[in-house]
C-alpha cells in the first residue's frame, strides 16, 4: 500500500493551486500505463523531482527517483523519501543502488533519472552520464526523455530560493523513448538520449509565456536565449 506518496502528490498540487503555479504537461501519453520504464530529465532546479513526478499523474504511474544519499540521511526528507520508496545513491557504493533500481523497474516500476547527475548552472543540458541507458537495457524496459522548464525560478544552485513566487508557469514535456539498439554503446545511446532531451528543453523554452521582467531579472535565462545565465563552459568550470 501506498501511505506516503499520495498525501505527499495531494499537499503539492494543493501548494499549486495556492501559488498558482501554471503547470502544464505534454506527452504524458509515451508514459506507459503498466510495467517498468525509466524517466530521464533535464536537471534545473532542487525542486525538478517534485514537477518530473507530477508529469507522470496524467498516465497515473507513481516515479520512484533516484537521489543522492543525503536526501536520506536528512531527518525531515529522508522518512518522506523512504516512504515513497525513491531510491538512494550512495556514490561510494553505486552497484548497489544500480541493482535495487533495476530490481524496482523488473517489478514494474517508473523509476526516475536525472542524467547530468548535478544541476545545471547555464539552463542547458550538460554532458550526460549513461547509467540511464544501462538501466534501461539491463532491466529492458523503455528510456523516456523528458524536460522541465520553470521550477528554476523558485530554487535553483546560486540563486536566493523564491518558495513563495506566485504565478509561475511550469512547462513540462515527455518525447517518445529513445531507440536502443543491440550492438550501440551505452555512451552512443547517452548522446542521443542528450539530444532528445536538450529538444524537449528547447521547445519548452520556447513556448514558455513569461518574459524576464528587467535586466536584472534575466538570470533564469540560458545565455543563448539573452540571459544572464553562465555559457555551458563557464559553469563546468564553476
Amino acid at each position: 500500500m501506498e501511505l506516503v506518496y499520495p498525501p505527499v502528490i495531494a499537499f503539492a498540487k494543493t501548494m499549486f493551486r495556492v501559488l498558482d503555479l501554471k503547470v502544464h504537461v505534454d506527452g504524458a501519453e509515451h508514459i506507459p500505463p503498466t510495467g517498468g520504464a525509466v524517466l530521464a530529465s533535464n536537471h534545473s532546479s532542487y525542486l525538478d523531482f517534485i514537477f518530473c513526478g507530477f508529469g507522470a499523474q496524467p498516465a497515473k504511474r507513481l516515479v520512484r527517483f533516484m537521489a543522492k544519499q543525503a536526501v536520506f540521511d536528512n531527518k525531515i526528507s529522508g522518512p518522506l523519501m523512504r516512504g515513497m520508496r525513491h531510491i538512494s545513491v550512495d556514490r561510494d557504493n553505486g552497484a548497489a543502488s544500480f541493482r535495487q533500481a533495476a530490481a524496482a523497474l523488473k517489478g514494474g516500476e517508473v523509476v526516475g533519472v536525472f542524467p547530468e547527475a548535478t544541476i545545471s548552472e547555464s539552463f542547458t543540458v550538460k554532458e550526460i552520464k549513461s547509467g540511464a541507458v544501462r538501466l534501461a537495457r539491463s532491466a529492458k524496459v523503455p528510456l523516456i526523455p523528458m524536460a522541465v522548464w520553470g521550477p528554476h525560478r523558485l530554487w535553483t544552485k546560486g540563486h536566493p530560493k523564491e518558495l513563495t513566487k506566485r504565478h509561475v508557469p511550469v512547462l513540462i514535456k515527455i518525447g517518445e523513448a529513445v531507440e536502443m539498439p543491440k550492438g550501440v554503446s551505452p555512451d552512443a545511446i547517452s548522446a542521443t538520449l542528450r539530444e532528445r532531451i536538450q529538444g524537449l528543453l528547447d521547445a519548452v523554452q520556447r513556448a514558455y509565456p513569461d518574459k524576464p521582467a528587467g535586466p536584472e531579472d534575466r538570470w533564469w535565462l540560458p545565455a543563448h536565449l539573452g540571459g544572464t545565465a553562465p555559457l555551458p563552459e563557464a559553469a563546468a568550470a564553476l
